[in-house]
């Protein structure tokens, strides 16, 4: 971000960090920032604990700030694990089964029988504490595993819940996009499918590609206008076994992969905001299905590890927030052009984790090149990642989180090093690719004398495959 050809100035964010608990802090370090800009600004939360914090400051900050509305601590009640399972059942949003327990016994017992293994969540984990070894989502393979986890619940500062497991594979993993202005009213929407994620199944979105589906785009429209949500919002879908969408996550601000959502002219849904929240008006979203979302690093990675097959929400570090001066005006030309902010951007608070701003240019599937606005000027796309024929004919946007998250990079190298070593030493051994036991089974029985002795069959049946082990959930 500190690269950004958009960006015109760094205010310091709260001492201490922020504590979206106790928001006196925030408020009187974005009064601040509101004194040295000097005129309104629009203001957009970039991740969940922003997004929460700066709603409950927003009513004293409606002089200095253009912030979407949002009543009744909303962003707080929709991150909420709970709160959010009560809302999909009072509208009749496909979920997953959900238990809140009691007690330890009761925990217990609701791993057994919604069916194990089962997916542990805290209800608030922006409040999980540092150092703790608590996460925010665990897979769970045995009952008593529940019952010592809801133990912690003190410690961790909110109530456990456990979902049905749904098992990750091609074609599951979906998300839905959108830019609303007051009362729900979209300004730009888009659902689209996630072809590959580092970690593989469940991890950030590594390749998404923008495709609209009706029933991802109906239950994102339904939410919306029936919390009369204004701002922009990112959910996660996974489609079960009967193929049904069931909403797993509500994050009410910008997804990682927000460039993914953007139209021929530009149009993006933080563009969208700003435009909405300065008083200008919001052009008709034109084009963009068939997009393809690159994160270079992570999706070779992926690819590495899991194949170039379908899979399982992109990740860099950007600052949690813009604030861009909301003056009167046409965004400008190569602003449009190159899909960056509609304005000099202004970072007001600590980084959280979310996608690139203005990530890179757009590239035609099979190009070799792409420009990277998250890192190192130029780098090339994989080789598996330009097989043009399963992409869509859309635009690709690539980008290179390197620079801001070195491990994705170093896991890389060392994927990289480890398989030649293997194949390396596979050749001074003189085994073939596929191992010494495959080499041995196509050996035939040495001849005797005096009579020829039956062959032995070159390849013995293959037994039966076992089932699969259980997708793993990635804690985060």
């Amino acid at each position: 971000m500190g690269r950004s050809r958009y960006l015109r100035a760094v205010h310091p964010g709260p001492a201490g960090g922020l504590d979206p608990e106790a928001p006196e802090a925030l408020l009187e370090c974005l009064t601040g920032v509101s004194e040295r800009i000097g005129r309104p600004a629009v203001l957009i939360a970039m991740d969940d604990l922003s997004a929460i914090a700066v709603s409950r400051v927003a009513p004293m900050l409606t002089d200095r700030f253009r912030i979407p509305h949002q009543p009744d601590n909303l962003p707080a009640r929709v991150a909420d694990k709970a709160e959010l399972s009560r809302l999909c059942a009072r509208w009749d949003v496909p979920h997953p089964e959900t238990v809140i327990p009691a007690s330890g016994a009761e925990a217990a017992e609701a791993a057994w029988r919604l069916g194990l293994p089962v997916i542990a969540k805290w209800s608030r984990p922006w409040l999980l504490p540092s150092g703790t070894g608590l996460r925010s989502t665990t897979l769970l393979h045995a009952a008593a595993e529940a019952r010592r986890l809801y133990e912690r619940s003190a410690e961790a500062g909110s109530r456990l819940l456990l979902q049905r497991f749904l098992p990750a594979g091609p074609d599951t993993d979906w998300f839905f996009h959108g830019a609303f202005a007051r009362g729900g009213h979209p300004l730009i929407t888009g659902s689209g499918r996630k072809e590959l994620s580092w970690p593989v199944r469940t991890g950030l979105t590594a390749v998404g590609r923008w495709l609209p589906d009706p029933a991802v785009e109906e239950a994102g429209l339904r939410l919306a206008e029936r919390l009369g949500y204004q701002g922009i919002l990112d959910l996660d879908f996974r489609r079960d076994e009967r193929g049904v969408f069931r909403l797993v996550d509500f994050n009410p601000r910008p997804g990682a992969q927000f460039r993914l959502f953007t139209d021929a002219g530009g149009l993006d849904v933080v563009r969208a905001m700003y435009l909405d929240l300065a008083g200008r008006r919001v052009p008709e979203p034109s084009g963009g299905p068939g997009r393809v979302f690159v994160a270079e690093n992570y999706a070779l990675l992926a690819a590495l590890r899991g194949g170039w097959r379908p899979r399982r929400h992109s990740a860099g570090t950007v600052p949690a927030a813009f604030s861009a001066p909301a003056a009167p005006g046409a965004p400008g030309e190569a602003a449009r052009r190159q899909g960056g902010p509609p304005a000099a951007g202004r970072p007001v608070l600590p980084a959280g984790r979310v996608g690139p701003a203005g990530a890179g240019r757009p590239l035609v599937p099979g190009g070799r090149k792409a420009v990277a606005g998250a890192g190192p000027g130029r780098a090339e796309v994989p080789g598996p990642l330009r097989v043009a024929p399963r992409v869509a004919r859309g635009r690709v946007e690539a980008a290179w989180f390197a620079a801001d998250d070195p491990l994705p990079f170093l896991a890389m190298l060392a994927a990289f090093l480890g398989r030649g070593a293997g194949k390396a030493g596979r050749v001074l051994r003189g085994v073939p690719e596929h191992g010494r036991r495959r080499a041995r089974a196509v050996v035939r029985a040495p001849r005797q004398r005096g009579r020829d002795m039956p062959a032995a069959p070159a390849s013995r049946p293959a037994p039966p495959e076992a089932p699969a082990e259980p997708d793993e959930l990635v804690t985060r």
